[in-house]
């Protein structure tokens, strides 16, 4: 199930909204996504992690 609270990355506000009322920014989901031994891409996301460091 999917969580519906959001978080705004500039204010840090917790809103159930797409935009924060709180700035007017857009806000995103806090929680980051599941994990699967069997994800193709994950190797790519793991090197790009390291990379931006």
């Amino acid at each position: 199930m999917k969580s519906k609270i959001m978080k705004c990355g500039v204010c840090g506000e917790y809103t159930l909204e797409a935009v924060c009322g709180k700035c007017g920014n857009v806000t995103k989901n806090p929680k980051p996504p599941r994990f699967s031994p069997k994800d193709p891409y994950g190797k790519y996301r793991r090197m790009m992690k390291i990379w931006t460091r």
